[in-house]
């Protein structure tokens, strides 16, 4: 069964993370990129952001019995075959969650100029996802 209050409080830490990553939009990229302040908190937001939403999706995949989940792109794709989500959305999941796996594994490698372009351009797909799970309060 799913639980609304578990679905309540990843919710809430979601929209703590893309309030943070709002603020963050408002500079330049040169302000943004010459501050590991500010490119070190966008990094870790933006990970914590879709760690949030693999942490929902798995919620409600585990609860509903929509099969396993063995990889992080398991999720968005259970999520799809049960009609919950689009296969354009499927695919922009999938798509952050190998951006998150960059945050994560190969932080020696990230291009700045591409954390930046994400939190300009793709914060709104964040939005799109949060409000999948809304209805399930």
């Amino acid at each position: 069964m799913i639980r609304p209050e578990i679905i309540h409080r990843r919710l809430e830490k979601l929209d703590e993370y893309l309030a943070i990553l709002r603020q963050l939009q408002r500079y330049s990229y040169d302000e943004f990129a010459t501050n590991p302040e500010r490119y070190g908190s966008a990094e870790r937001f933006l990970q914590l952001a879709i760690e949030s939403l693999n942490d929902l999706g798995n919620h409600v995949i585990a609860e509903s019995g929509l099969g396993t989940v063995d990889w992080y792109s398991d999720i968005p794709s259970r999520l799809c075959e049960a009609g919950l989500i689009s296969t354009e959305m499927r695919d922009m999941w999938i798509r952050m969650i190998g951006f998150r796996n960059i945050l994560v594994h190969d932080y020696l490698k990230i291009d700045r100029s591409i954390v930046f372009r994400v939190l300009q351009e793709n914060l709104n797909d964040l939005e799109a996802l949060k409000r999948v799970f809304v209805q399930f309060l």
